[in-house]
């Protein structure tokens, strides 16, 4: 059984606009192909209250990784606290590790900017 894709469907597309949570890190694959990952958090909308009485997270962390060397440069300068915003589409990745077949879902950005750098202490 195929799937049939309409040409009038809605793009798979993402923007984010968060903090950085950490150093972005280069990773060079065994194809020898370069990729740059980092994450961004961002502010949740408000929801219902939960009727168990505890909080549902306020923030989400999203696994973000860079492919284009242009778009490299740009985000491996970035720096935990950094404000930025990213354009891309969601993607769902498929790895080895450890002998087994591994997955995640992450945003495979096209662009990126910064928009305010974060404190330095």
């Amino acid at each position: 059984m195929s799937m049939r894709i309409d040409p009038g469907a809605q793009p798979n597309e993402v923007r984010l606009r968060g903090t950085v949570s950490g150093d972005p890190e280069v990773r060079v694959l065994p194809s020898g192909d370069e990729m740059c990952v980092f994450r961004v958090i961002v502010a949740r909308l408000p929801v219902r209250a939960r009727t168990d009485g505890r909080r549902s997270p306020s923030v989400d962390v999203l696994d973000c990784c860079a492919w284009e060397a242009r778009t490299r440069r740009s985000v491996s300068g970035w720096r935990p606290g950094d404000e930025v915003q990213v354009a891309g589409s969601l993607r769902r990745r498929f790895y080895r590790s450890g002998g087994a077949t591994a997955s995640r879902v992450e945003v495979e950005v096209r662009s990126a900017r910064l928009i305010r750098r974060g404190a330095t202490g």
